[in-house]
């Protein structure tokens, strides 16, 4: 998918009298957004991407130019198993975002639960308050944040919900908050708090991965460290993520799995050939299908 929006600071007079709008960047020129589209599958969540910042972009450069602009809600809800790029995602966004002018920093805070609630009155305030200010500028990603709805009536964790919505209005114009988690109890939780549904306009579903996809992640983080397959191992470990793909569970790791895969194998090769007299510039690359783990060792 390409997009083809050249930008320059200010605008240029047409030959027709009109005046040509042109923003600060071409979006293919970003560097955040090649490595975003260069990502292994994820079409769908690509595309919405690219959609959504193409918009933000053209809206506050409308602004600028005192036209009438549509009101930016970008705050997201991620849904999907672990393992299937949504931190990714979500780090390479907030790069693109500060690229693009939209976010002043954009970089990404991880946080969950024990970061935002609290033990006593008072306490899940002042510990949100202080995530979403490391946050502002940028993106706070709230990784299973559908744990946040799960302690009952007088659980501190809807005070923390809470303090992020109305963070979120106060800051509107330099914080994104991406609510991530499991599709199933994502929903429940969003269904949960009548609020949320408006102020989570955006819900991207992150797929699992099919073998191929995984395959070629797999063929990705070896190239990332200097390292190959044979052709018996690379046979082996297509094998290996077919049969992964037929028997996973919702908590098999997707991407996580074949990254524990690559490391094992690499630690294993290490083990196989580290008491080598004399190692070739080939010994120390090739992976070889003898160095893969079994698949319950992983």
């Amino acid at each position: 998918m390409q997009i083809s929006m050249k930008f320059s600071e200010s605008g240029n007079i047409s030959s027709s009298g009109s005046k040509e709008l042109l923003l600060p960047k071409n979006l293919n020129e970003s560097l955040s957004f090649k490595e975003l589209e260069n990502l292994i599958g994820l079409e769908e969540v690509k595309k919405t991407l690219a959609e959504l910042t193409a918009f933000s972009l053209v809206q506050k450069k409308r602004e600028e130019q005192q036209l009438k602009n549509l009101p930016i809600v970008m705050h997201m809800v991620f849904k999907g198993n672990p393992g299937t790029g949504k931190t990714t995602v979500a780090r390479l966004l907030g790069k693109v975002l500060n690229d693009m002018g939209i976010l002043s920093k954009g970089h990404l805070l991880e946080v969950e639960r024990a970061d935002l609630v609290g033990e006593y009155i008072g306490h899940t305030a002042q510990k949100t308050r202080e995530m979403i200010k490391q946050s502002l500028g940028g993106i706070m990603f709230v990784d299973e944040a559908y744990t946040l709805s799960q302690g009952g009536e007088k659980d501190f964790g809807k005070e923390a919900v809470a303090t992020i919505v109305k963070s979120m209005e106060d800051h509107r114009n330099n914080l994104l908050v991406i609510l991530a988690g499991y599709s199933s109890e994502m929903n429940r939780f969003i269904a949960s708090n009548p609020g949320l549904k408006s102020r989570f306009p955006i819900h991207i579903d992150f797929p699992d991965y099919n073998d191929e996809e995984l395959f070629q992640i797999a063929v990705q983080m070896y190239e990332e460290r200097d390292y190959q397959m044979n052709n018996r191992c690379r046979w082996k470990i297509k094998q290996h993520l077919a049969d992964f793909t037929r028997s996973r569970h919702p908590h098999s790791g997707n991407a996580r799995y074949v990254r524990n895969l690559v490391e094992k194998s690499i630690r294993l090769h290490a083990l196989r050939v580290v008491n080598r007299e004399y190692l070739t510039r080939k010994d120390l690359v090739l992976i070889d299908d003898a160095d893969l783990p079994d698949m319950g060792a992983v």
